[in-house]
């Protein structure tokens, strides 16, 4: 049994997710609610629960900011907003989990299996603190990201990704340390989810960070070689696409 504290400005917000959560996650017990950021620290640092459910968008002091008061973050965060917030991919990039008022009871039942989970691998937060620290990125892009793995998360700068290599239902990251990480992700998650100002889909197999580029040879397709010396296709289809890309 995990303990949950609700966090949200709005009385009507905190009672439905109240009721959900009471009524459908039997793992929750809710120990405390609160109506702004200043009410949610003083209640995460006495009662340090596993997990909140935090509104984004709240008078005076917003849920970002009232993580940043926060000393220590061991905790489980589920973001909740009533919008498609601008923070929502970095909340994605830093393995975090987030749900869209009106709350549905399937989103919220995935949300808390996946703390719940999330909470057995680690408890503390790095992940959170990788979140903060991109969204305090004055370039709005996305320097870090949280990258699944069998016994927790890797960290890794999104500017050491050479490449990322389709593997039928996984995906498997290159990087400039000779590294290789294997996800079971689908390259189109991570397509959906890399800064586009950084990262190319090529080919149905591959994704390149644009800036690691040393050669492009010329063809139908055409071929590029990435800064470890690897030479990847380029698709007939993606080739005007690369081209615009990279400035051609």
């Amino acid at each position: 049994m995990l303990t949950a504290i609700i966090i949200d400005d709005e009385t009507s917000s905190r009672s439905s997710l109240r009721q959900k959560l009471t009524r459908h996650c039997a793992d929750i017990t809710i120990i405390g609610e609160c109506e702004n950021g200043e009410e949610g620290v003083k209640d995460i640092e006495e009662k340090k629960p596993d997990i909140i459910f935090l509104d984004v968008e709240m008078p005076r002091m917003n849920g970002f900011t009232m993580l940043q008061q926060l000393r220590n973050k061991n905790f489980e965060v589920v973001f909740v907003t009533a919008y498609d917030h601008y923070a929502i991919q970095a909340i994605k990039f830093s393995a975090l989990d987030y749900l869209v008022k009106p709350v549905e009871i399937a989103d919220l039942k995935v949300a808390v299996e996946k703390a719940v989970e999330k909470r057995k691998i680690t408890a503390g937060n790095e992940r959170l603190e990788l979140l903060l620290q991109n969204l305090k990125n004055d370039k709005k892009e996305l320097q870090r990201i949280a990258i699944p793995s069998l016994d927790g998360f890797q960290f890794v700068e999104t500017e050491s990704i050479i490449y990322l290599e389709a593997n039928s239902n996984y995906t498997c990251f290159y990087l400039t340390n000779n590294a290789k990480i294997t996800v079971a992700k689908t390259l189109k998650d991570f397509e959906e989810l890399l800064p586009a100002s950084i990262f190319i889909r090529i080919h149905h197999s591959y994704i390149i960070n644009k800036n690691l580029v040393e050669k492009y040879i010329n063809g139908k397709g055409g071929q590029v070689v990435m800064k470890n010396g690897i030479v990847l296709d380029v698709a007939r289809r993606k080739k005007e696409e690369f081209m615009k890309a990279i400035g051609q």
